[in-house]
């Protein structure tokens, strides 16, 4: 069975392998183009040829001369004629070929049919088994000259890579881009593994640490017991507080390693569809009795009738704890309220408190892991910045959604959305 580090690398590789398919076809149909565009020029440089061969002109009058051997009227010995009669026919070639947009290496012969070769390029002349070569019957002048039927042909060298020059504008970008894809992607699965490893690694310490933590915390509960039985009046309070401080210590290692666990998918949560208003109002009512002791104003609205949700009750209820502790804590004379109600076949709970606000640039980071809101340079309220994330974690295992409404001095608001499975 393929690890999923295993299945991203052979995702990755058949992706460019794709990419090179899809380059290779482009590139066969981009030779194929160019190939009918060849065609198209080179027909059109071979009519203004002919047309310009078959009229009476500088250029034929002196290929004719060049042709019949004959100088009587040129004045030059014969081997010069035949030379200039070469580089003139050249240079014509060469620039109709240019004017109809064509720049590759040609050679050309003009011969007749009875197989005498009268001109040909400085060039080796290219053999049509080797290479493309273009005849062309010539009409008028010459022929009419010599009466025989005369042939120019022109041939084109190693085309394929003429035309591979032609597209490489679009083929070495292509390939300079997938090189860097290549990179950035082997780089991003590099640093991933890597920030996997380090994560792996930091959690089993915060593991292994919080489990070495969690034996001197019970030691200390539990001695904190057993002195309060024979303690003097006036050390009670000290014995309170250290059984208190054990306790708070001991929620702090428990939620760490709950969140470790839920981190690393050892611990995942189990779904079943429950009555949630039931357990909504239980902890309301006992976040009721705690505020009596604690002078905290706190009220709350269930709207009637059951909220049928799959949710997993323990982290569900621990999200509900753990916001109303927050409006509680946060706030210098508290004022909290909880409300709860169907829209649209969501559940919708409100988690409203008096407190500072929480400023807009603070709101896009409250949820990230270890992040605190500061008060100046200090924190108001000691802890870890562990809460809002551990809140939006499960809300998000449950496919819901969290949003926060704040204004600075007027309060927060903090809304749960739950999908309903059923609306009975």
């Amino acid at each position: 069975m393929l690890t999923r580090r295993n299945l991203y690398v052979v995702v990755f590789v058949i992706a460019v392998i794709g990419l090179l398919v899809v380059q290779y076809q482009y590139l066969r149909v981009g030779l194929g183009l160019a190939k009918a565009q060849f065609s198209d020029k080179i027909d059109k440089a071979r009519e203004n040829i002919n047309s310009e061969l078959s009229e009476v002109n500088s250029l034929t009058y002196t290929l004719g001369n060049a042709i019949r051997k004959d100088t009587s009227e040129v004045k030059i010995g014969l081997d010069s004629l035949e030379k200039a009669s070469q580089y003139y026919l050249n240079d014509y070639i060469s620039y109709q070929l240019n004017v109809s947009g064509i720049d590759a290496p040609f050679s050309y012969t003009l011969y007749s049919r009875d197989s005498i070769t009268y001109l040909s390029s400085v060039r080796p002349h290219l053999k049509a088994q080797d290479n493309l070569t273009y005849p062309m019957k010539i009409e008028g002048y010459l022929p009419e000259l010599l009466q025989k039927e005369i042939i120019l042909e022109i041939g084109f060298e190693d085309l394929n890579k003429y035309f591979l020059g032609q597209l490489r504008g679009l083929i070495i970008p292509g390939l300079l881009f997938l090189l860097l894809i290549i990179i950035v992607v082997v780089w991003v699965l590099k640093s991933f593994y890597l920030q996997r490893s380090m994560i792996t690694t930091t959690n089993d310490f915060i593991n292994n640490l919080t489990h070495e933590l969690k034996t001197p915390v019970f030691s200390i509960g539990l001695a904190s017991k057993i002195l309060e039985e024979d303690v003097p009046e006036n050390k009670k309070a000290v014995v309170e507080l250290i059984r208190k401080e054990s306790d708070r210590l001991k929620t702090h290692i428990d939620k760490v390693l709950e969140l470790a666990s839920m981190e690393s998918g050892k611990k995942l949560l189990q779904f079943q569809e429950i009555d949630f208003r039931t357990d909504l109002k239980n902890i309301c009512e006992s976040f009721t009795i705690l505020s009596e002791h604690n002078a905290i104003d706190f009220d709350y609205e269930l709207e009637e009738g059951p909220y049928y949700i799959r949710a997993e009750k323990f982290h569900l209820e621990n999200v509900i704890g753990n916001l109303l502790e927050n409006a509680r804590k946060y706030s210098d004379d508290p004022k909290v309220k909880l409300t709860a109600n169907k829209h649209k076949g969501w559940l919708v709970i409100k988690i409203m408190d008096n407190g500072p606000g929480i400023a807009k640039d603070d709101i896009k980071k409250i949820f990230s892991k270890y992040y605190r809101v500061k008060n100046g340079d200090l924190h108001k309220v000691k802890g870890y910045g562990l809460g809002l994330y551990y809140v939006q974690k499960i809300i998000k295992m449950h496919r819901g959604k969290i949003t926060v409404e704040s204004e600075l001095g007027k309060g927060t608001t903090f809304i749960l959305s739950l999908k309903l499975t059923k609306n009975g």
